[in-house]
């Protein structure tokens, strides 16, 4: 039996990351984007070399070794990417990623389109956090509002009055003279408020 197991009991634990989300968020994305641009090269080179293989006929790939990354991003684009990485929310960076997948699968972008289509869905996504944002604050907003005080504003202000009218007719004496009928059992009695 090996002792050198129980010798290690003094060894610093792991310590979990000292990194905050954000940073992480940042980080996942931009290696998601650099391993879809390095598969992206990848399927460029096939298709080259198999349209080369149907041209010439003959197959040298096992020759030739494979070539160096030949697309990076330029400093610019970068630091713009890792601006927009920096604003989405944790929650949304799986999503965020399935959709880029999604529309690389659908698509099939060169090597120079993929950093473009990385960012519109970034921009997709952050659009997507606004609207549900709001759409919570609106919530939020008609959660918080009493209820029965725009009811209450609302009877004070408005009085049914069916007949009351002050536009003229052409009956209008008769119908001053004469008592009202009397109304039916389903029907409420209505009268115009009285203005002092």
């Amino acid at each position: 039996m090996s002792l050198i197991p129980w010798l290690r009991w003094n060894e610093a634990l792991p310590r979990l990351s000292s990194r905050s989300p954000a940073e992480m968020v940042l980080e996942t994305l931009m290696m998601e984007l650099a391993g879809q641009m390095r598969e992206a090269e990848r399927q460029q080179r096939e298709r080259s070399s198999a349209g080369r293989k149907i041209c010439t006929g003959v197959d040298y790939s096992w020759l030739a070794s494979p070539p160096r990354a030949t697309y990076d991003l330029s400093p610019g684009e970068r630091l713009q990417l890792e601006d927009v990485c920096a604003k989405i929310p944790p929650s949304y960076c799986g999503p965020a990623i399935l959709r880029f997948r999604q529309l690389l699968a659908e698509q099939e972008p060169e090597v120079r389109e993929v950093s473009r289509l990385f960012l519109s869905v970034l921009r997709e996504v952050l659009e997507r956090t606004k609207q549900e944002e709001e759409a919570r604050r609106l919530t939020r907003q008609w959660s918080l509002r009493p209820r029965g005080l725009a009811l209450a504003t609302f009877k004070t202000r408005a009085r049914i009055a069916p007949f009351a009218s002050d536009i003229p007719t052409i009956s209008e004496d008769v119908e001053r003279d004469a008592r009202p009928p009397p109304r039916t059992w389903s029907m409420p009695e209505f009268r115009a408020p009285q203005e002092d």
